[in-house]
C-alpha cells in the first residue's frame, strides 16, 4: 500500500486534535465536483461542504457552502463588510491554507482564517467536507463544523 499523501495525514492530525469524530474516505481521483463526490458518497449534492477561499484585498476569507449554491460574492461581501471579495489564485490558496484547490479542509491551515459556514448546510444531519486533498473527504455535522473552525453562520445566495 502506498503511503498517504502528506496533505491528508496533515489534515488527519489537526482533525484528531480539534475532536473531530467523522470519518474520513479517500475517493476515486475522477470525483472532483460536488455532484460526483455526493454521487460516490451516496449523498445530496447539497450535503457536501465546498470549502472556497476568497481574497478580501489581501485577506483569505473561507466560505463553507453547501454544493447546491453557488456564493453571491457581493451580497457576502457586504455581510461580511468588505469592499469585494475575489476568488483566489491557486497562489493565494496555498499560501493560506497549505493545500490545493479542490481539496481546501475547513481546518488545519498553517494559520488561523476567518471562516463562515453556509446556513444551509444545517438541514443536513451529515455533512461532508475536503480533508485536504482532492480525493480526500470527511463526515461530519454543521455543529461540528461550527465548532471545529470557529466559523461564523451566514447566507451566501
Amino acid at each position: 500500500m502506498s503511503a498517504e499523501h502528506p496533505s491528508i495525514s496533515r489534515f488527519r492530525a489537526a482533525h484528531a486534535r480539534l475532536g473531530g469524530t467523522g470519518e474520513i474516505v479517500i475517493l476515486p481521483d475522477a470525483v472532483h465536483t460536488a455532484a460526483l463526490a455526493a454521487e460516490a458518497l451516496g449523498c445530496e449534492v447539497g450535503a457536501i461542504a465546498n470549502s472556497l477561499l476568497f481574497d478580501a484585498g489581501g485577506t483569505p476569507i473561507l466560505i463553507l457552502t453547501s454544493g447546491a449554491h453557488r456564493v453571491d460574492t457581493q451580497k457576502t461581501a457586504t455581510a461580511l463588510g468588505v469592499d469585494k471579495l475575489r476568488r483566489a489564485t491557486p497562489e493565494f490558496v496555498r499560501e493560506h491554507t497549505g493545500q490545493v484547490i479542490g481539496g481546501v479542509s475547513p481546518i488545519g491551515h498553517p494559520a488561523p482564517v476567518p471562516t463562515h459556514l453556509d446556513s444551509w448546510l444545517q438541514r443536513y444531519d451529515v455533512v461532508w467536507a475536503a480533508a485536504g486533498h482532492p480525493a480526500a473527504v470527511f463526515s461530519t455535522t454543521y455543529d461540528e463544523l461550527l465548532t471545529l473552525t470557529g466559523a461564523s453562520p451566514i447566507d451566501v445566495e
